[in-house]
């Protein structure tokens, strides 16, 4: 699976280029969060834009990446969420485990109201 990474001062964006994310691309993406995570970067945004579908190994990678920021204090961010993505977020009733920004662009607003460390 391929995907981009790009490096900020205070976080970096993850994001996956491809149109799903099942059980072995989470475990790919797991890998580098993981990676991310002991190098010291807390803050981590999982940008979707391209993602229209996931699984439940996808909504457990996204626990277990929230989890890491968490402990850490910084903060997991999921962006450009499908409307599919977020449906399947919705129903499995974690949507509110999650910050979710619809946009990247909304990013600022959600820097503005959050301290990021």
């Amino acid at each position: 699976m391929k995907y981009t990474i790009d490096k900020h001062d205070r976080y970096i964006v993850i994001e996956p280029l491809c149109d799903s994310l099942d059980a072995e691309k989470a475990i790919k993406l797991k890998g580098e969060f993981l990676l991310r995570n002991t190098v010291g970067q807390r803050n981590i945004i999982l940008d979707l834009s391209n993602v229209r579908k996931i699984d439940e190994s996808s909504i457990r990678l996204a626990l277990l990446a929230n989890r890491l920021c968490d402990s850490s204090g910084g903060l997991f961010i999921l962006a450009n969420l499908d409307s599919e993505v977020l449906e399947v977020l919705e129903m499995s009733h974690l949507q509110t485990n999650f910050t979710i920004v619809i946009l990247l662009k909304m990013l600022k607003t959600v820097f503005l109201h959050m301290k990021l460390n």
